[in-house]
């Protein structure tokens, strides 16, 4: 069976931007789809985000017909969770869509809360293990990213970059209500 997992990000929840829109036509093509709510969405952390996945996937359920897509710090969320599955765990593969690493324009109180994100390693060998198959889509006017995050995905992820135009954080604020390449990418 063909699942998806999609986790959103920091003040989201499933029913935001547009993850209703992408878990209804993954549905029309056959995937069983969960569209989590991740715990303390204001306040993100690492350990609790991480565990919250661990906790509702079983990694018996995952396999080559299993992709992730993840929104901003749910990127993250993704490759953290990746990293600690059994090292013979192979899915299909993952949608980041607004990835970072870094991060532009934070308000002070945000900092404190992106400070882990940003400086807790990341092990890419890890992730490599799992999947080979990664697409990450930026926007050239993103107010957090950090376009040249994209290099470092693609650089230590062998990841496929897109590079929008116009499309902010990819957020419905920004008038994003679909992203058509994730189902092109999705097959």
């Amino acid at each position: 069976m063909k699942k998806a997992y999609l986790i959103h990000g920091w003040g989201g929840d499933s029913k935001n931007h547009w993850f209703p829109w992408l878990s209804k036509e993954l549905t029309k093509k056959g995937f069983h789809v969960k569209s989590f709510d991740m715990p303390d969405t204001e306040n993100p952390k690492i350990e609790k985000w991480v565990k919250h996945m661990e906790k509702n996937i079983s990694s018996d359920e995952l396999d080559e017909n299993t992709y992730f897509v993840g929104h901003s710090i749910g990127c993250q969320t993704i490759m953290r969770y990746l990293e600690k599955l059994p090292k013979q765990k192979q899915i299909g593969g993952c949608v980041f869509v607004a990835p970072w690493l870094n991060l532009n324009n934070l308000e002070p109180e945000d900092t404190a809360i992106a400070h882990p994100w940003i400086n807790t390693k990341i092990d890419f060998e890890r992730i490599k293990r799992h999947t080979s198959n990664i697409l990450c889509l930026f926007s050239d006017n993103d107010t957090y990213d950090n376009l040249s995050d994209s290099e470092i995905f693609k650089d230590k992820l062998g990841a496929k970059i897109i590079l929008k135009h116009n499309h902010g954080h990819f957020t419905s604020d920004d008038g994003v209500e679909k992203i058509p390449e994730i189902l092109d990418f999705i097959k």
